[in-house]
């Protein structure tokens, strides 16, 4: 089970910290990823991070004012967003792969997603 936290309303050129939380004893997520759905778009890769989190990966709308990071034994991640622009309103969702290691911005790598959480950037 995945599940998301941080989500909220921020103004333009503020900063959000959003995280996701794995559980399960026998659940090890192999790559982890974000991704974000805007109203009336189709779902799309946000940023991602490898098992042992030394590759990522950034959708070039949010390079360089997003990372990305996590914690193996808490089984958590964390993306960090800097400079928010309205743009980034959507529901961002956490996602886990089971059999892809790399970090990959391709929705078909991953096979566990959480709930989803709202975030709101007002200009």
């Amino acid at each position: 089970q995945l599940v998301e936290s941080g989500g909220g309303v921020v103004q333009a050129g503020d900063s959000l910290r959003l995280s996701c939380a794995a559980s399960g004893r026998s659940f090890t997520p192999l790559a982890m990823a974000w991704f974000r759905q805007a109203p009336g778009n189709e779902i799309e890769s946000v940023a991602a991070i490898s098992f042992m989190g030394a590759n990522t990966y950034f959708a070039d709308s949010v390079k360089g004012r997003f990372t990305i990071s996590r914690d193996n034994d808490k089984k958590t991640m964390v993306l960090q967003m800097n400079s928010a622009k309205p743009e980034d309103t959507a529901i961002y969702y956490c996602a886990t792969a089971r059999t892809t290691i790399n970090a990959s911005g391709s929705r078909r790598s991953y096979d566990n997603w959480g709930q989803g959480i709202q975030v709101t950037v007002s200009s």
